[in-house]
């Protein structure tokens, strides 16, 4: 795939969906030709032999691309043909020679890549640029849809679609326990299309795995239908279908985690954080608790937010520019002004208030949890529990209380083989249980 080709081909149509076209050449692959012989080479001395379908499904190619690179190599002494069912190369069972096993050790030591070939940096650039949303794809009906789990009002979706639509950075505070987490984790379920991602991508010589499979829910089969003598594939194998990935960080991230992460020991970058959730969310949870302060963690993204791109380093001092196509959002239960001034929010695009519930809302949200569990709760219970708990004492209502202390009811419930029902007296230890007491014995 030619970069300037596909650009071009998505100015002239605007509504072209990105489907990574499938090489037919060793030449569209974009990367040198001794990449892929060298992931060859690697492959044969890890697996001790292989079939040239086995081969090309594990570099993510039809046999057809690396066919004739085979025959080179068989020519050049690397590889042997072991094994063969009379249907030619595809159905041969290839082994190193001496020669190829010594080239395999050295390339090893190299680095340590084995699997699909990858896609150079400049077709990842126009994949990503591609597939970024379009400008109106989000209505307030499918942000309704992906957030009816929450009882969430009118107010907070007016807020909250208008971010999520432009896609830019955004900043969510408000108490503990009110669900400003949750509710970014439920972006996750608005609807909209699959996207499709490099394993890994090649720059320069160097390697960046990208396929992590706790952030990636990939939606393709993990092989295609193989035929008798070749397999059919609906895209380029090197890359994988996926739903938008989602993916947060806590009090735990460093500065050193949003940039290229180098394994010593296969010699390969892993990609960071922001770069596996481009064409999705990246969620920084608990923003102002980490051990760099908030204006470190937003200087580091000072360039990204405005110029979409971002710059990575890699061992040897130099640099590669990515896309950066996430839509960044920050949750914290600081209040704005201790993360910064003015100037310093400002770089902020979209920011929201994440009240504490209404007494008639933390009602709605209590009896909805009583139906996901299925336990029953009389009126007259739930009124003598809120009136003695809260109301009596001015207690504020937060959104996580109503979770927490039927979760811990029916924990009670279970211990002393109860009835499975919330009475008052019930819901009155399960709250002891569930908040800390101001008396204390010294």
């Amino acid at each position: 795939m030619n970069a300037e080709t596909v650009l071009a081909l998505a100015a002239e149509q605007e509504d072209l969906k990105f489907v990574p076209p499938i090489p037919e050449s060793l030449e569209d692959l974009g990367v040198p030709v001794s990449l892929v012989e060298q992931i060859i080479l690697k492959l044969l001395y890890f697996r001790t032999e292989a079939t040239g379908r086995e081969l090309a499904i594990a570099l993510g190619l039809n046999f057809s691309v690396i066919g004739p690179l085979l025959e080179n190599m068989k020519r050049q002494h690397q590889v042997s043909v072991r094994v063969s069912l009379g249907m030619g190369d595809i159905s041969a069972s290839f082994t190193l020679s001496e020669t190829g096993r010594q080239l395999a050790i050295q390339y090893i030591e190299a680095n340590a890549y084995v699997g699909r070939v990858p896609v150079p940096l400049d077709q990842y650039t126009v994949g990503v640029k591609m597939q970024r949303h379009k400008p109106d794809w989000l209505t307030p009906d499918m942000l309704r849809a992906a957030l009816k789990h929450m009882v969430i009002s009118d107010e907070t979706l007016s807020q909250l679609g208008p971010a999520v639509n432009a896609g830019k950075s955004f900043l969510i505070y408000g108490q503990p326990g009110n669900g400003k987490t949750f509710l970014a984790e439920g972006l996750f379920n608005v609807e909209s299309e699959p996207v499709y991602i490099p394993f890994a991508i090649e720059f320069q010589g160097q390697i960046i795995q990208m396929y992590d499979p706790i952030y990636h829910q990939r939606l393709d089969e993990d092989e295609p239908a193989i035929t008798a003598f070749h397999h059919e594939r609906e895209f380029d194998g090197r890359w994988f279908k996926a739903r938008r990935p989602f993916i947060m960080s806590g009090g735990e991230l460093t500065l050193e985690m949003l940039d290229l992460s180098y394994n010593p020991a296969s010699k390969v970058y892993d990609a960071p954080f922001q770069l596996k959730a481009n064409n999705g969310i990246y969620l920084i949870d608990d923003f102002g608790r980490q051990k760099v302060t908030p204006g470190e963690v937003l200087n580091r993204w000072i360039v990204p937010m405005e110029r979409r791109i971002d710059f990575l380093t890699f061992l040897t001092g130099g640099k590669a520019q990515v896309p950066f196509e996430c839509f960044l959002v920050f949750s914290t239960n600081l209040r704005p002004q201790q993360l910064g001034d003015e100037a310093f929010l400002r770089r902020i695009q979209y920011k929201m208030f994440v009240r504490s519930p209404e007494a008639q809302e933390f009602i709605t949200i209590f009896r909805r949890y009583c139906a996901s569990k299925q336990i029953p709760c009389d009126e007259a219970a739930l009124e003598a529990y809120l009136d003695k708990r809260y109301f009596r004492v001015k207690k504020i209502f937060r959104r996580c209380q109503a979770r927490d202390v039927i979760d811990h009811a029916i924990d009670l419930i279970r211990f002393e083989r109860r009835e499975y029902k919330l009475t008052a007296e019930i819901l009155d230890r399960a709250y002891d249980m569930t908040f800390v007491s101001d008396d204390y014995e010294e």
